[in-house]
């Protein structure tokens, strides 16, 4: 399959911040998560472009007779390749182009996916020092990830219309932006070890370290960090990233929103649903009261309500989406469907759903999806299943609301 790999080259400084960036992520390549042989562990759905592509879309395109679908994809910051080796993994056949622009970083994403033999499983694998903002002609992508990349840039703004003009008509984007609540302690320890002369780099790593560790125990920077943020600074690349970055934007939702239709594009919806529902903080009458707001209101109260909200992750489209109506039983019953593939354990009636969290499945529920899987090409009132019209809308309802059945459109 063919593989390209980094060669060191300028970089065209198309953001006023990119050359300091740069030299900061060759110091501190990001993620730091350790390189291993063999695929990437578990999964992570939102790589998964069929399951990303259900929940945006409310179900996915035909595909073709055989084989899975082949999308274009693009990994727009993929720093040392983390994302870009589940990407590849997780969508077989597909073509991936992953860019950054720290050859610090491409090389530890290089081998990465080389000792994970991601390029195996896709149509082309390039992964390329280049700007997100100078890709023109690369285009157009159906899907593009770009996670904790914008606002490391000196103009976001420019970074969106850049992914914009890259993301074909109806195609999809998930994007990971930092959040101003969930980060006032990060921002005050990253300004205190500003005015204390730290600097981006080994000295700064030596002193943030030794700040969080000798403030008094009831300090409030302190035990948010060691609460919240210590295990995943273990590495010495996540602890830079977090509080020695010298570019980063934060947002709250007003002004994301504000963000996303300057580029012209659709807001979708979280990829994190379950962290904007008000039943996560709420009961009883007040609940009732959120839940007869419109959904822009009720994040906006949970916004409110918890501070700890550190990032915004969400999916962007070209033009309006269209939801498929579900509770029509005509439109179910007629409907094609798959099996997500973002599932451990399966077959079975016991899994780790796509968040990685037990799901039970009925008997009836595993009987349908294995019928499915059997003859992809009938719909869910065609399955050979001795059952009565009500009892496939049952099951294939629950289905769809555990995120099992994917319905193509």
């Amino acid at each position: 399959m063919p593989f390209t790999i980094p060669v060191p080259a300028p970089v065209p400084a198309s953001d006023a911040a990119t050359p300091v960036v740069s030299a900061f992520y060759d110091r501190f390549p990001y993620p730091g998560d350790p390189l291993q042989d063999g695929p990437p562990p578990g999964y992570n759905w939102r790589w998964c472009v069929d399951s990303a592509w259900a929940a945006a879309f409310g179900g996915l395109p035909s595909r073709p007779s055989s084989g899975p679908r082949s999308w274009r994809i693009l990994d727009a910051g993929c720093g040392t390749g983390v994302s870009t080796d589940y990407l590849c993994h997780l969508n077989p056949g597909s073509s991936v182009l992953a860019v950054d622009i720290s050859p610090g970083a491409l090389e530890v994403a290089s081998s990465r996916t080389r000792r994970s033999g991601a390029a195996a499983q896709v149509r082309e694998l390039r992964i390329e020092q280049r700007s997100l903002l100078d890709l023109a002609g690369e285009g157009p992508f159906d899907y593009i990830n770009s996670v904790g990349v914008l606002h490391h840039l000196r103009q976001p703004e420019a970074g969106l219309r850049a992914l914009a003009g890259l993301l074909r008509p109806g195609g999809l984007l998930h994007l990971f932006l930092y959040a101003d609540g969930g980060r006032w302690e990060i921002h005050r320890t990253q300004r205190a070890l500003a005015l204390l002369g730290a600097g981006t780099g080994d000295e700064g790593l030596r002193l943030g370290r030794q700040l969080l560790a000798e403030l008094p125990e009831t300090n409030r920077l302190r035990r948010h960090h060691e609460q919240r943020w210590a295990l995943d600074t273990t590495a010495d690349a996540n602890f830079a990233d977090m509080y020695l970055h010298p570019q980063e934007t934060s947002y709250n939702l007003d002004r994301l929103m504000v963000f996303v239709a300057a580029a012209g594009l659709e807001f979708v919806g979280f990829s994190n649903p379950e962290v904007w529902d008000p039943a996560r903080l709420l009961q009883g009458d007040l609940l009732e009261r959120a839940q007869a707001l419109s959904p822009r209101d009720q994040w906006t109260l949970v916004e409110e309500l918890d501070p700890d909200i550190s990032h915004f992750e969400f999916f962007l489209s070209q033009g309006a989406v269209c939801l498929p109506d579900w509770g029509s039983d005509a439109a179910l019953l007629a409907a094609r469907a798959e099996v997500n593939r973002c599932l451990w354990g399966w077959p079975s009636t016991s899994l780790m759903g796509p968040d990685l969290m037990p799901l039970s499945l009925s008997a009836e529920g595993l009987s349908l999806m294995r019928a499915l899987e059997a003859a992809p090409e009938l719909a869910i009132d065609e399955l050979p299943l001795d059952w009565p019209l009500a009892q496939r809308l049952a099951v294939a309802r629950q289905l769809l609301e555990q995120r099992v059945l994917l319905p193509v459109l």
